[in-house]
């Protein structure tokens, strides 16, 4: 049977277009008007919880998080503030436009009181934190299980590693978690399906309960954007394979990336969003081209192109650049290893069992230096990639480009 497209006339386009905007302005009209509250008086009272914290010589610069807004402010080094904690704090409001509440501000604050908190994010926390002597290899962890940002320190460890997407959870990490809840299910669920309700679809009932686990877990890590992608991808997926739909394809990619920028505006703003997208378009670029080469080359093959190919619009975001990154690939297949193993440890209680390994490459010093992508080769370099969409000899001057800039990069 011939696979469907997601959209496939003029009519359902149209439809999809309208649906979207629908969404779009009622997500950003229930914003403004939370705005307009906000803004209301010169100063806010609200309780808010501690994000990230970024330590200087003489303060502290604290990124809170409300159910409606993130925003930045400083404080002095007296008030001691940890990850996860609870504070009523009151801020200004003034000079504050709608694109900086959307995008996230700094302000000034003052009568900051921490409240308790009990909240089972908090006590998972914890229980990692026992389990480490050293805080950045707890910190670590807690990023790639709860999705709690690091510190300054190790994101420029990550960068020089040029292994920020295995930190940052996204569909890797939703696969691993896939994989593992649909394993513990399938053999309860079979013994209960052959006996009393044999006729129903045994794997597509077991998928729905994984993907209800799984957006809970994503509320629980507050809709991380990157994990939101891969969630809204995945629950497409299942709907489109019962329809009979092309699930590799960059239409329903668009889709995924449309869908979420009508529900969510502020994720317009997001660059771990973005990344995700771009890193998955690469992806369905590589099956495109590659999929009909041999299994064992395209395994080995598969991590370096993507790694190549993401270069170019990494460094134009961030100009870290290290010799020890071309053994990022590697890094990246050794973690569909080690990201598995570490939550079964932690769940039993040894999650320090590779600390010394772990504090090795943390503590290891390399020499990195400063390259920027320029502004018109990161926009020729898109273009190119879109073209390739459609056009065989798009994709190759696309690997051109590629080769080109990875040896500007590292010769």
């Amino acid at each position: 049977m011939q696979k469907l497209n997601f959209i496939n006339n003029t009519k359902e386009l149209f439809i999809f277009c309208v649906i979207l905007t629908l969404i779009f302005f009622t997500s950003l009209s229930f914003q403004y008007k939370s705005y307009e509250k906000f803004t209301l008086n010169s100063i806010y009272k609200i309780e808010a919880q501690v994000i990230n914290i970024y330590e200087k010589d003489d303060f502290n610069i604290y990124k809170f998080q409300t159910k409606d807004f993130s925003f930045f402010t400083s404080t002095k080094k007296d008030l001691i503030l940890d990850k996860l904690d609870f504070v009523e704090i009151s801020i200004l409001t003034s000079n504050i436009s709608f694109f900086k509440y959307l995008k996230g501000f700094y302000t000034k604050s003052f009568n900051i009181f921490i409240l308790k908190n009990n909240s089972i994010k908090k006590y998972l926390r914890d229980k990692i934190k026992s389990q480490h002597n050293d805080k950045d290899i707890s910190e670590v962890y807690e990023a790639i299980f709860l999705a709690i940002p690091t510190s300054n320190k190790l994101r420029d460890i990550f960068a020089v590693y040029s292994i920020s997407h295995l930190i940052a959870i996204s569909g890797f990490h939703l696969g691993v978690l896939s994989f593992i809840i649909y394993s513990i299910l399938y053999y309860p669920y079979n013994f209960f399906h052959n006996r009393y309700f044999p006729y129903r679809n045994k794997k597509y009932d077991i998928l729905l309960v994984v993907l209800l686990i799984l957006f809970c877990y994503l509320v629980f890590t507050d809709l991380v954007p990157s994990l939101l992608r891969a969630f809204v991808m995945m629950l497409l997926g299942v709907y489109i394979l019962r329809a009979n739909i092309k699930l590799i394809s960059f239409e329903t990619l668009l889709f995924t990336l449309l869908f979420i920028l009508a529900l969510f505006p502020k994720y317009i703003f997001s660059i771990s969003l973005w990344f995700s997208i771009i890193g998955v378009f690469y992806i369905f670029l590589f099956i495109k081209y590659f999929q009909g080469l041999n299994k064992i080359f395209l395994f080995m093959f598969f991590n370096i192109w993507i790694f190549a190919s993401f270069n170019p619009i990494v460094h134009y975001f961030f100009g870290i650049t290290s010799y020890i990154q071309l053994i990022s690939p590697l890094i990246t297949i050794l973690f569909t290893i080690f990201y598995p193993l570490e939550l079964f440890l932690h769940l039993i209680g040894y999650g320090d069992f590779l600390d010394s390994f772990l504090s090795i490459a943390l503590n290891l010093k390399f020499q990195s230096f400063e390259v920027v992508t320029p502004f018109w080769f990161f926009i020729t370099y898109i273009v190119v990639s879109l073209f390739a969409i459609k056009r065989k000899e798009a994709f190759l001057l696309l690997n051109f480009l590629i080769v080109v800039y990875n040896t500007y990069l590292y010769v």
